[in-house]
């Protein structure tokens, strides 16, 4: 197979952020070029856009039924391979859903859904399908998180007994949304963002992120969910007690007032032996905190690290590789494995490691429950 996978993309256009963030992570291992796309509900807006991205220009749709419809018309040689979907929360089912069954593969950005019913909906249709989908919670996407989840899976750190999990940001410490700022006034509006705030926004992350890493499942929580800037309408920070599937217990705490801080997710797992740290605003570090010996700081690139690590390290050591490099790996990894399917052979396990649907309904599920935990009188509050 001579060529690059072919994507198309639904939203993302002027004065989106996150679509050119996909844009760049898409394009930055040459495997993926953006073909056609529907990005914005203006069409106007969308023609401009993907002229912005010279595009051909009818290449360029109005909606995105347009764009499934005639990129179907399109022979194999031409028609896009993948959907991109970067829209806000309430416009992420109608077109993941109607890509998979056109027979596109999808990359969705998170949550998954703007609702749980959504969420269980796609998942049969994903599961009915033979159609890749792939949720991007890029913090799995950093090689010192793989060397991490690796040094758990082989029993380094001995059995888990805890993890803690926090991401503070700062940037809603205002009522920001009155300002007509456009990535706040989705964030903080129910009928885009669905029902939670900060903890579907940056929670999920932390959720996604911890269970990623430890291998475990949250299978209870009790939460207090607070909405902290007068006047807003979900919630803006919230701190949580976790149960795992092994018995260990956590703690989850996610803040969009915290103020001063930028995007410091980080996540502390202690096992019977050992304990790891890693800081997302410093990602190329983890360390390994010894029960009976000195500490370890294990460097991306530097040393004997997993297979799975090493293997979504582009540069030598040193040279600071974060965020968008992790955001390319999940775009990498389900480049490799399309082509697989279009090539017929087995893909590298290695690179069929990316947030899936079912971590999609997971996170939907813990904000749900979260949500409720909050507002209950009820001390815990079972996952499903």
């Amino acid at each position: 197979m001579s060529r690059k996978i072919r994507m198309g993309m639904v939203g993302g256009g002027r004065g989106a952020f996150i679509g050119q963030v996909h844009r760049i992570a898409a394009a930055l291992d040459g495997q993926i070029e953006l073909v056609c796309g529907a990005f914005s509900s203006n069409p106007e807006k969308s023609r401009l856009s993907g002229l912005d991205f010279f595009l051909e220009p009818d290449r360029i749709y109005g909606s995105f039924d347009e764009m499934f419809e005639k990129e179907n018309q399109l022979g194999p040689d031409k028609r896009m391979d993948l959907v991109s979907i970067v829209t806000p929360n309430h416009m992420h089912y109608e077109p993941a859903a109607k890509a998979i069954q056109n027979g596109f593969h999808v990359i969705c950005d998170k949550p998954l859904s703007f609702n749980l019913e959504e969420a269980y909906a796609l998942n049969k249709i994903v599961n009915n399908s033979n159609q890749i989908f792939a949720l991007t919670h890029n913090y799995t996407g950093y090689p010192m998180v793989k060397q991490a989840r690796q040094m758990i899976k082989h029993g380094e750190i001995g059995k888990v007994r805890k993890v803690v999990v926090e991401y503070p940001q700062g940037w809603l410490s205002t009522l920001l949304e009155e300002t007509d700022q456009k990535q706040a006034s989705w964030r903080t509006d129910p009928s885009k963002s669905g029902i939670a705030g900060a903890m579907g926004d940056i929670g999920t992350h932390a959720e996604n992120l911890a269970e990623y890493i430890t291998g475990l499942k949250i299978e209870a929580l009790c939460a207090d969910i607070s909405t902290l800037v007068e006047g807003r309408r979900l919630d803006d920070d919230g701190n949580i007690l976790l149960r795992f599937s092994n018995g260990a217990r956590g703690i989850l705490y996610a803040s969009q007032i915290s103020a001063g801080e930028e995007n410091a997710l980080s996540i502390r797992v202690y096992g019977e032996h050992a304990g790891l740290e890693w800081h997302q605003m410093s990602p190329n570090s983890l360390k390994v905190k010894w029960l009976n010996k000195p500490m370890q700081i294990l460097r991306t690139g530097v040393g004997d690290l997993y297979p799975e690590a090493e293997a979504h390290a582009r540069i030598p050591a040193g040279h600071p590789e974060g965020y968008l490099e992790a955001f390319a790996n999940i775009y990498r990894n389900v480049a490799h494995c399309i082509r697989a399917r279009i090539e017929g052979y087995q893909v590298d396990p290695i690179f069929d490691d990316f947030p899936k649907i079912e971590d999609g309904v997971r996170g939907m599920e813990f904000i749900y429950k979260a949500i409720e935990s909050g507002n209950s009188e009820q001390k815990w509050i079972k996952m499903k």
